[in-house]
């Protein structure tokens, strides 16, 4: 055989023609796009049908599978529809009967199975040989009456046989059961609806054809689910109806229930279509061996034949709405995005529901009116028929006389149509005629019949000629279908309570927050740390790197609002709970991944914006006892860059800030143990770009360590709380505040501790009350909570006692102030 290539010379033109690659190349990829778009995956408006559902359900009909059959093996029903109709690999052509079949996957299923069809786990079904299938009562209804001309047939794919193009489809079952498939740059995805909500839209639609998707939503509430669950809100499925697109929430069916030993447990009876139950099992088994899901002591399933059962225990100090919280981000809420397209005269196009229901509405005329004309033409083949006995009868012993006299039966024939006038199919019935149908009583029957294929007619010829007749057929037989196969609605609507947030997830509670000179920062439950007794050690509390030292601990709430002050005058605004939980031997995240904090930049002080007042001021001191008031109003828009809140001079820092109402005294405490206290009205408020005013007079190397907020009225008015002053070295007291005389602003102030020696500097002052416990974190990292009420009262200039034990050149860090966490914190010990 020779391998040489012909020249194109010597081929005939007829042969060969050129073409541009990229035009041949487009055009075949625009051919393959169309067969898949028309020819595989989109739905038929009409029947709701791709072609391969369509072609195993006619497979079954003409096999006679029927429901009033017996079953029949899968195989056989897949080897029929293959070998037949569709040819392609059967794994596919059962995976579609699989599908049909499942009624977790349908909501209304197509075919009756026998066997394993697989489950919600996402178990496979068995082998095709091992299941057997038969056409359910429901699926017969899309095949009614296409016997009678209803729909029109194609060749099959080797021009054997002939198959429907569409199925006569007695109920919208695009909408009833959905369908879902990717094709070439275009994708569909319509939801299943309840039967009976559906046909009680189309016969809305019937009676009156302005009725608006409005109208029509009155009896389609949404779409219903074959595993039931929840649609939350109702926005997205009003889109979905009016536009053919909307993005639809679903959420599981659960409860929680409260168990005698004090532990609640989520009981999950439902879930969202196409929800993997053992997958969504073990996914939430992981992130609870992980840690990411916490407060959960047992994971179980309960699900058997009568439905779905979840079991979630939690464990007895779990704080339920946040793990349910959990739950429905990640596992209990799922998305179905609605895309509502079908082939339209065999083009895609996106439908809203008025619009489904109009073209289903088209079709079904069609069938009908089809289905009426065949009626029409049988019925008035049969009433020629009749007439032509009826008149034979009339003249009965003249015909039977032609008959005996005629030679032979087309001798017969003649005779009787030269005498009668006969047509061809009448005198050919005539002839085959027995003598017992000549009795009076076989003329009574025929007359009766006769009379009622007249009425017959004329009925068909009445709904033929008035479409408003057409309708009600329509309407009737919608009916009939909805009393015969219409059930209860299984997905139920909430409301939307908006989405699930970060915020929703996270436990609102009273948290430790530690930062370091390195900016590392975390936070604790306070509930970690017991009460201890003065004089304590402590126990770890951060786990610091080399070289770095802690700066900085405070109370918040997880869901407060922080604003956080820094050395170098900026403020910058943060939610509790976006600093990360750690352990207590956790170093911590570096604070720049949270705030934009320039080199050498610490934060020094943070405030809760929700104590918050419109008449309040943010009050601060800086290192070298400047003091600035500004409204607190100009904090309310703070960039992710942070903004300005106070100006300071070189070497200058801030090192607090007190939320005031313009009524309080402000206490500046110094390293070397002096403390002054001054009106605040003393400091004007002005602008977050201001430098402030002097507010003590400091001598040396001293420096401003804190600042306090006091009542100007004193104690006698009931502001009973103390100065609580702590050293480096870990010794402290408390003294009443009504010690503390008001002076001038830039004075030198009072004593308020002895420092040097065994104390060294002071590190911190804080306003206490008797039931408060305090904080108090050294910069090695050691953390101690304990009762202010166990540090002695004293007066002023006074060495104070032992707070806190430290080792080495360890020294304390930072205080703050728990209110009012005694009882709470002794309840958690317990």
């Amino acid at each position: 055989m020779s391998s040489e290539v012909p020249d194109p010379a010597d081929v005939g033109a007829a042969e060969v023609t050129s073409a541009r690659i990229e035009d041949e190349m487009e055009q075949s990829y625009i051919d393959y796009a169309m067969s898949v778009i028309a020819g595989r995956a989109l739905p038929d408006v009409r029947d709701g049908l791709k072609p391969v559902h369509r072609r195993v359900l006619y497979a079954m009909h003409e096999e006679g599978v029927t429901s009033g059959s017996s079953h029949r093996k899968s195989s056989s029903v897949v080897g029929d529809t293959m070998g037949d109709y569709h040819p392609h690999g059967d794994s596919a052509i059962y995976d579609t009967l699989v599908r049909m079949a499942q009624d977790f996957s349908m909501r209304y299923p197509l075919v009756d199975g026998q066997g394993n069809f697989g489950s919600i786990d996402g178990d496979p079904a068995a082998a095709m040989r091992y299941t057997e299938a038969r056409m359910s009562p429901i699926s017969e209804e899309l095949l009614a009456d296409i016997e009678m001309d209803t729909v029109d047939f194609q060749p099959n794919y080797d021009d054997r046989l002939q198959e429907p193009e569409v199925l006569p489809s007695a109920f919208p079952n695009l909408l009833v059961n959905g369908s879902s498939g990717i094709a070439v740059g275009m994708s569909t995805n319509v939801p299943p609806h309840n039967l009976g909500e559906v046909i009680d839209a189309t016969v809305e639609l019937i009676e009156d054809p302005d009725a608006t998707v409005e109208d029509l939503m009155d009896h389609v509430k949404g779409p219903d689910f074959p595993t039931g669950a929840n649609i939350v809100g109702r926005n997205a499925v009003h889109a979905a109806y009016k536009t053919g697109r909307g993005r639809i929430r679903m959420r599981a069916e659960f409860e929680v229930e409260e168990r005698e030993n004090g532990s609640d447990r989520i009981v999950i009876t439902e879930l969202p279509y196409q929800t993997n139950k053992a997958r969504m099992i073990e996914k939430m088994a992981d992130a609870v061996n992980e840690g990411s899901l916490e407060g959960i002591r047992d994971l179980r399933d309960e699900s058997d034949r009568d439905g779905i059962r979840v079991v979630v225990e939690l464990k007895r100090n779990a704080m339920t709405e946040v793990v349910k919280n959990q739950l429905l981000e990640s596992y209990l809420e799922k998305t179905f995005g609605v895309i509502n397209l079908a082939l339209v005269d065999g083009e895609p196009r996106v439908l809203s529901l008025k619009e489904t229901l109009e073209h289903y509405l088209d079709h079904r005329k069609e069938v009908v009116r089809r289905r009426s004309q065949y009626e029409l033409d049988e019925a008035q083949d049969r009433a020629h028929i009749l007439e032509g006995r009826l008149t034979a009868l009339e003249h009965a012993d003249d015909v039977v006389e032609i008959i005996r006299d005629a030679e032979d039966r087309d001798a017969a024939k003649d005779g009787l149509q030269s005498a009668y006038g006969f047509s061809d199919d009448q005198v050919d019935h005539i002839v085959r005629m027995q003598l017992g149908s000549l009795t009076s009583m076989e003329a009574a029957e025929i007359e009766d019949e006769y009379e009622d294929v007249q009425a017959r007619i004329e009925r068909l010829e009445t709904i033929l000629g008035d479409e408003s007749e057409l309708l009600s057929v329509i309407e009737e037989e919608l009916l009939e279908i909805k009393d015969q196969y219409a059930d209860e609605r299984r997905t139920s609507f909430i409301d939307d309570d908006e989405e699930v947030t970060r915020e929703d997830l996270i436990a609102e509670e009273d948290v430790v927050v530690v930062v370091t000179e390195q900016d590392y920062v975390k936070r604790m439950p306070a509930a970690q740390f017991d009460a201890q007794n003065r004089g304590g050690k402590g126990i770890i509390g951060a786990d610091v790197k080399e070289g770095d030292r802690v700066s900085k601990v405070f109370r918040a709430n997880s869901h407060d609002y922080l604003l956080c002050f820094t050395n170098q005058g900026q403020v910058y605004r943060l939610k509790t709970y976006e600093i990360p939980e750690m352990s207590r031997t956790a170093r911590g995240k570096s604070a720049v991944n949270l705030l934009d904090l320039d080199d050498g930049e610490e934060i020094t002080a943070v405030v809760n914006t929700d104590e918050f007042e419109d008449d309040e001021s943010i009050s601060m001191v800086t290192r070298d006892g400047y003091v600035k008031r500004t409204a607190a109003a100009e904090f309310e828009n703070i960039l992710s860059t942070g903004i300005i809140a106070a100006k300071l001079e070189d070497g200058d820092q801030l090192v607090d800030v007190e939320v005031t109402d313009g009524s309080k005294d402000l206490l500046l405490a110094t390293a070397d143990g002096m403390a002054i206290r001054f009106d605040e009205s003393e400091a004007r408020e002005m602008g977050r770009s201001a430098r402030g005013v002097r507010g003590v007079d400091l001598e040396g190397d001293d420096e401003v360590v804190g600042m306090v907020a006091a009542d100007a009225s004193g104690p006698s008015d009931g502001d009973d709380r103390d100065l609580l002053t702590v050293t480096e070295r870990g010794y402290g007291k408390r003294t009443p505040l009504g010690e503390y005389r008001r002076q001038s602003r830039n004075g030198k102030g009072l004593v308020d501790i002895k420092t040097g020696g065994r104390n060294g500097r002071v590190t911190s002052v804080k306003a206490v009350g008797p039931d408060e416990d305090l904080v108090i974190m050294s910069a090695d990292g050691q953390i101690m909570r304990i009762r202010a009420a166990d540090i002695s009262e004293v007066g002023r200039n006074t060495m104070g006692v032992t707070v806190m034990e430290l080792e080495g050149t360890d020294a304390v860090a930072s205080v703050d102030v728990l209110a009012e966490a005694s009882d709470e914190a002794n309840a958690d010990a317990e």
